[in-house]
């Protein structure tokens, strides 16, 4: 999970552009520049929402759900064409990380109870620019993007959604926004847990042997394809039925973890220098095991209790309890010559528009499993919550009406 802003290289941030703290931002800057619009609306938006927390029935479709409006100058409105659903939309449904994510929407703790409802899900968006904040020179209303959306954020499952112009890059021109709309939120995790937290990026990866537990979802799948782009051997673990997709996204081993223990499959390869783990549960117990010691090889999950000890603790107490759990296994590890490290959803403009370079280099590619129309939007949440993903789920939303 991601919870700051920062000035990122490329993009000046609200403070930093407002005072000139970022460096230059003059004609020919990559530099993003913004102020506020001081339009409102009294107009409603459809929208798919839920007034409380809890099972996929209480999904409500809305012909009024609050159009969103621009109040900081880094903000731009975008229609909504396709959105995806992804299975942190599904821990949401359930209330999973509601006191961090309150915090994030109300810091000063000004609103009532409650007050994140109706809440509407949906982290990956592609889309069209319909307004931005005063004097926005990178991004015009009519531009194509895509982006992924912070969870404290309204969502995209709806026709429009507001978000910050670094969260927001140009989409790729080879993609249909359908086709768009199943990279972002994958594409910002795997990145931030790879590079963020793995260390690798496209000059020290070539050769390096990295695995992938749960090659077959919608990290996975993105995963392996911008390792092999950057040069590293792959190796991913699935059942059966999805190696042909596995390998096919370029994974130079497979391991197939109906045929026995998978632990004991991977022991009989040489050793990794990265693991990206999607899967979690007792996988760590072994899978540290697998890496080269004493070579800054590093060990990276995603299935992590950070959230989960902040709902249980409250902000405080489970900040705390993370710093300690962390810092226990990390020097546990430590000791014996690898690195753990914990992954998080880091949403980031600039990221994006790396990946859509390698998207339209033919690097890249969208791996959808199904489709839906707005109006399935709660099929589409039910197929993510009990299926066994082979990519991702994507829903239509722009022309299509209720």
């Amino acid at each position: 999970m991601y919870f700051g802003e920062t000035c990122l290289l490329g993009r000046g941030s609200q403070e930093a552009i407002v005072k000139g703290g970022c460096g230059n931002t003059g004609p020919g800057s990559s530099f993003r520049k913004f102020s506020t619009s001081g339009k409102r609306r009294n107009v409603a938006m459809s929208a798919w929402v839920i007034d409380t927390y809890g099972k996929n029935d209480i999904l409500r479709f809305t012909k009024d759900a609050a159009f969103p409006m621009i109040n900081y100058p880094n903000e731009v409105i975008v229609k909504v064409h396709a959105a995806s659903v992804n299975p942190i939309d599904i821990n949401m449904r359930w209330g999973y990380g509601s006191a961090t994510l309150n915090v994030k929407r109300d810091p000063l703790r000004i609103k009532e109870a409650d007050s994140e409802f109706p809440l509407i899900l949906g982290r990956d968006v592609s889309g069209v620019v319909m307004e931005c904040g005063l004097n926005v020179s990178y991004f015009k209303p009519g531009d194509e993007v895509w982006a992924a959306i912070p969870p404290w954020k309204q969502g995209s499952l709806a026709e429009f959604v507001l978000l910050s112009g670094n969260e927001v890059s140009q989409k790729p021109k080879t993609l249909s926004h359908t086709q768009a709309a199943a990279i972002p939120y994958v594409a910002a995790t795997t990145w931030s847990a790879l590079v963020n937290s793995g260390g690798l990026n496209k000059d020290n990866c070539t050769g390096k042997r990295v695995l992938i537990i749960g090659a077959s979802g919608g990290v996975g799948t993105f995963a392996i394809q911008l390792l092999k782009a950057w040069g590293a051997n792959v190796t991913g673990t699935c059942s059966q039925n999805a190696e042909t997709l596995v390998r096919g996204l370029g994974a130079d081993h497979v391991v197939d973890y109906t045929a026995g223990p998978v632990d004991s499959q991977l022991r009989a390869l040489e050793r990794f220098d990265v693991i990206l783990d999607n899967v979690g549960g007792d996988t760590e117990k072994w899978a540290l095991s697998l890496l080269k010691p004493w070579s800054g090889a590093k060990y990276v999950t995603l299935v992590t209790p950070f959230l989960l000890n902040t709902d249980r603790l409250g902000v405080p107490n489970g900040m705390l309890q993370n710093g300690i759990t962390i810092g226990k296994k990390a020097l546990k590890n430590l000791c014996k010559g690898v690195h753990y490290r914990w992954g998080f959803f880091a949403p980031s403009g600039p990221v994006l528009d790396e990946v859509s370079e390698l998207v339209d280099a033919g690097k890249i590619r969208p791996v959808i499993e199904q489709q839906f129309t707005f109006s399935q939007v709660p099929d589409a949440l039910e197929k993510v919550e009990w299926g066994h993903a082979r990519g991702k789920t994507v829903v239509t939303i722009a022309g299509v009406h209720q």
